[in-house]
């Protein structure tokens, strides 16, 4: 028999996938992967048959529900669907996708709109942080339209305001997991910090790149993908995530200088590819870094200017700015919250068809 979910596909930031109410969905977690392999078209390289696009920037989905948590509203789930194995990843976070969970979450009855804009808090299941977003309702209506722009997307509309809570070791319950601001792995020097994402970030110049190429560039390099995907195993036993070979966290960052003051250039690898753009969640990883002595990517200049201009996340299709408010000096600085803007938009909503024989 045919099967049928309700279904909202919208982009979120740099990303696009179906977005589901947790109840349109198995409850069994099995049958709801089973479910989602199905509704994006996987294991497929074009995934030909379903919603995704033959990338892992759209091949994402987004899962939301009440929460029964104190404070929070809303109930955040992401899973990475592969686009080419049998395999949904609850992991991983992504801030682009997010931006769409709170204007879903109003459309659909789950928070009420209060006023011109509507703030909603939500808790990220697959980190344990707490994010709140900010969207606008003017009427009592969720606005999509507007003059923001953002790197990577085509044309403009209303801001989605995210700030970031308490995303700092979230995922392994340290910001430094494995004790240490610098390692060395394969001769090389790395970061292993878990800020919003659990990342590894490596001088680009150290494995023989400019941390300038494109993306197309950066994975035609002879040898720099199997590089760092050996760092990148390594770095997962040190961070206490075990045998990552089937996971896609940590995710590799390459940084180089940037190209103006308050910049660092970045290219993010998802992680067996490089990002053609910038995840949400390790831009400001990264952003969180150039302030903390003793890392990779620290940068003393931007301590003096860190509360008045956000850091400039210099990316392949242009740069995203993260906003970071600290407390402490030196080596004992924290992150109080990060904040960045994306914005989201609805693209469709209705009935998506799954075909028997995924079943």
């Amino acid at each position: 028999m045919r099967q049928t979910l309700d279904c909202v596909l919208m982009r979120g930031g740099t990303s696009r996938g179906p977005v589901f109410r947790s109840d349109w969905l198995p409850a069994d977690p099995a049958e709801r992967d089973r479910a989602l392999l199905s509704a994006m078209g996987s294991p497929h390289a074009l995934q030909i048959d379903g919603l995704g696009g033959g990338s892992s920037l759209t091949s994402k989905v987004a899962i939301v529900s009440p929460s029964r948590r104190p404070g929070c509203d809303i109930d955040y789930l992401f899973a990475q669907v592969s686009t080419t194995e049998k395999r949904v990843d609850t992991r991983p976070n992504c801030g682009n996708m997010l931006s769409a969970a709170a204007p879903f979450a109003i459309e659909q009855g789950l928070v009420k709109a209060r006023g011109q804009t509507t703030c909603v808090r939500v808790y990220n299941v697959n980190t344990g942080a707490t994010i709140e977003a900010v969207v606008e309702t003017p009427d009592g209506q969720v606005n999509y339209d507007g003059d923001t722009q953002i790197d990577g997307v085509p044309g403009t509309a209303a801001p989605v305001k995210l700030g970031f809570l308490n995303a700092w070791g979230a995922k392994t319950g340290k910001l430094f997991p494995t004790g240490q601001r610098i390692d060395v792995i394969d001769g090389v020097a790395v970061t292993c910090i878990d800020a919003v994402m659990p990342l590894i970030l490596i001088d680009a110049q150290a494995l023989g790149v400019t941390g300038k190429e494109s993306a197309t560039a950066l994975d035609a390099h002879p040898g720099l993908l199997v590089r760092l995907e050996a760092i990148r195993r390594e770095a997962g036993f040190l961070m206490g995530l075990g045998d990552v070979r089937d996971s896609v966290l940590p995710k590799p960052i390459l940084v180089s200088p940037g190209t103006r003051p308050m910049a660092i250039t970045s290219r993010y690898f998802t992680p067996h590819r490089c990002h053609t753009a910038h995840a949400v969640t390790g831009a400001i990883g990264l952003a969180s870094a150039t302030l903390m002595e003793g890392t990779v990517a620290f940068q003393p200049d931007f301590l003096k200017q860190a509360s008045e201009q956000p850091v400039s996340i210099e990316h392949p299709s242009g740069s995203i700015q993260i906003a970071l408010e600290t407390r402490g000096q030196g080596l004992a600085l924290t992150i109080e919250r990060a904040s960045v803007i994306r914005t989201a938009r609805k693209i469709m909503e209705g009935k998506l068809y799954l075909p028997e024989y995924a079943f």
